[in-house]
């Protein structure tokens, strides 16, 4: 199975590493950005993911930096407790590539894909419920509201009620279980987009707790920033993409204008902030990058840094 990073270029020209200062991969997935920082200077890495085999995978890049490439089992909106743990209280530069990664989808056993057959799992850790526990177990309702809000599904009641009607004669255990029912249940997509998409990134997104997770890891990685340290997120949805440019817009200072019919709005300007956006408009890949890598298409690479007088709070 091969990894191939999406924007690799622009993420490292972004990031810039240097001799001597410490970055964190918030998500080492197959390990390409790290083995790019560990290649481009001579810098230490921390790098995290919540799937113990991408910690597995990690063991022979780490044992071709000794010393450099420190691997945790972990998620990165713990990353504050989980880098004190082991002395480290600031950062130079920290990479977060959003979503689930190659390896898990394309491992069938994973469950989080509708092309292949699986278990119903999705997990990218090995912990909490899983897809087959959702759909299982949530009433009508709660289905249609979680796929209409984490996979913007136009037809959510349809599939909750098909999913519904489906699990009383018998439990989902598979994916190709599920993603047939789904499929029968919406119009065919005139893009040619496959009617199990957005209801799997919907259960994908709610069973780990993706939204919630970028929110902490943002947050987490901006107080962990010294002066002039940069972070870099790459994101595949507009779910995504929206926290962060609005976590960015507003660390920076730069969130839009207040209407003029809201006078309350007016009274007080947004405060001096110690960021500054170095993307302030998101990066997308390259037509090149996009026909060599498919997956790379709907890519937003977005980036911030801590001004170099800024004291980390």
């Amino acid at each position: 199975m091969t990894h191939i990073p999406v924007m690799l270029a622009e993420v490292l020209h972004t990031l810039a590493p240097r001799a001597g200062e410490v970055i964190l991969d918030g998500t080492f997935g197959g390990g390409g950005y790290a083995a790019a920082f560990l290649d481009a200077a001579p810098c230490t890495l921390w790098a995290m993911d919540r799937d113990p085999d991408a910690i597995a995978r990690g063991a022979a890049l780490a044992a071709r930096h000794p010393g450099r490439l420190h691997l945790i089992e972990g998620r990165f909106g713990d990353m504050v407790a989980h880098l004190a743990a082991r002395g480290v209280t600031a950062l130079d530069g920290a990479v977060l590539d959003l979503g689930v990664s190659s390896f898990q989808l394309d491992t069938p056993d994973r469950g989080f894909s509708f092309r292949t057959d699986g278990p119903l799992d999705m997990r990218m850790g090995r912990d909490g419920p899983s897809a087959a526990d959702l759909v299982n177990t949530l009433d009508e309702r709660e289905l249609a509201e979680l796929i209409w809000e984490f996979g913007e599904e136009r037809h959510s009641r349809r599939v909750a009620r098909a999913i519904l009607r489906a699990r009383g004669e018998a439990p989902f255990t598979t994916t190709a279980q599920l993603a047939e029912v789904i499929r029968r249940a919406v119009p065919r997509d005139p893009s040619g987009l496959d009617g199990a998409t957005r209801s799997f990134q919907a259960l994908r997104i709610r069973v780990n707790d993706e939204l919630g997770e970028v929110t902490r890891g943002l947050e987490a990685a901006m107080s962990l920033l010294s002066p002039g340290g940069r972070i870099v997120v790459v994101s595949f949805h507009s779910l995504e993409d929206r926290i962060v440019k609005r976590a960015f817009q507003k660390a920076a200072g730069r969130m839009p204008a207040a209407s003029r019919h809201d006078p309350g709005a007016l009274l007080s300007a947004p405060a001096p902030t110690g960021f500054e956006l170095l993307t302030p408009r998101s990066l997308r890949p390259s037509a090149a990058e996009i026909a060599a890598n498919p997956r790379s298409r709907s890519a937003h690479l977005r980036a911030l840094r801590r001004k170099p007088e800024a004291v980390p709070c």
